[in-house]
């Protein structure tokens, strides 16, 4: 049985716990993998990464819970979300060796911008005045960031808005569709499509033969798998950690909570981005891209208000 809107099942107070856990944990594994993007190709970090998770995932739901089966009780609909969320990561993750941390983090919280759209669409609600007004403010932040009239315009910019689609696709469903499953399952199916995705782009790459002037042109998505030093496995196994902790508990938070309360505890990647941003990588945000996030922002929390 689904579980709907504003279900009296809901548990808010641990939705909005979750959230924070997940944010958190999935805003210092950005860091690691923008400082570290260089070294090693995404797909090698989808692979190892998810081969580090994956034990102990499988270790932790036999603990917890011995009798729970690790086939996802939908298994089409929790595929589908699996491979949302995990070309999400490959458009973000693209993203961030060419772009700001929190311009990207800005970029992709038009998050609730999308869940609104889209739930008024597979839900068939009616969209306020004020959310329309607050949508097209937002996308007006969008395009005070992205500046695509001027020589500034990055197109790498705008993978980060893609993420943000594929992002709210799949938290619909999780709110939906996957509302019944396990978020451990949801977790280890996620990983799992994490593997099947970086192997198989790593084979086609393979059958490409591309040249070594291509694969430099872009190493992050197109360079040869690299051997790990002690720090590499550390950093993998440290991303492992992060990426179970980030999916496990988004997905707790989505079945715990409405979608647009739960994305505006989201924003606080926003804040998490910049810290690291400024911390690790000496990032401080021009003015057009502090306009552009409080516009996004205002928008955003504008629409939960509304909902």
């Amino acid at each position: 049985m689904e579980k709907s809107i504003g279900s009296n099942t809901d548990n808010l107070k641990l939705g909005i716990f979750s959230i924070l856990v997940a944010v958190f944990s999935l805003s210092i594994g950005d860091a690691i993998i923008k400082s570290y993007s260089i070294a090693v190709p995404l797909w090698q970090m989808y692979v190892v990464r998810s081969m580090i998770a994956l034990p102990i995932l499988i270790v932790i739901i036999k603990l917890t819970q011995p009798s729970l089966t690790l086939i996802p009780k939908s298994i089409q609909w929790v595929a589908l979300r699996s491979l949302l969320l995990g070309c999400m990561w490959v458009a973000y993750y693209a993203a961030l060796p060419h772009i700001d941390l929190s311009v990207a983090a800005a970029i992709y919280y038009t998050i609730p911008l999308f869940i609104t759209l889209f739930s008024a669409w597979f839900t068939q609600d009616s969209v306020s005045y004020k959310s329309w007004a607050a949508i097209i403010t937002g996308f007006v932040g969008v395009l005070i960031i992205v500046r695509p009239t001027t020589n500034a315009l990055n197109i790498y910019m705008f993978l980060p808005l893609l993420a943000a689609i594929l992002y709210a696709i799949a938290m619909i469903l999780t709110r939906t569709k996957c509302i019944d499953e396990s978020p451990k399952i949801l977790s280890l199916s996620l990983n799992v499509m994490f593997i099947v995705m970086g192997l198989i782009a790593t084979m086609l790459l393979t059958v490409l033969e591309l040249d070594d002037v291509t694969r430099q042109s872009n190493t992050f998505l197109l360079g040869n798998w690299r051997v790990l030093d002690a720090q590499g496995w550390l950093v993998m196994s440290a991303l492992g950690v992060v990426i179970i902790l980030g999916s496990w508990f988004a997905a707790i938070a989505y079945q715990n909570g409405p979608s647009q309360i739960i994305a505006s505890f989201d924003y606080s990647y926003l804040v998490f981005s910049v810290i690291w941003g400024l911390v690790f990588f000496a990032e401080t945000p021009d003015g057009r891209s502090i306009v552009g996030m409080v516009l996004i922002v205002a928008a955003g929390l504008t629409i939960i208000r509304a909902s």
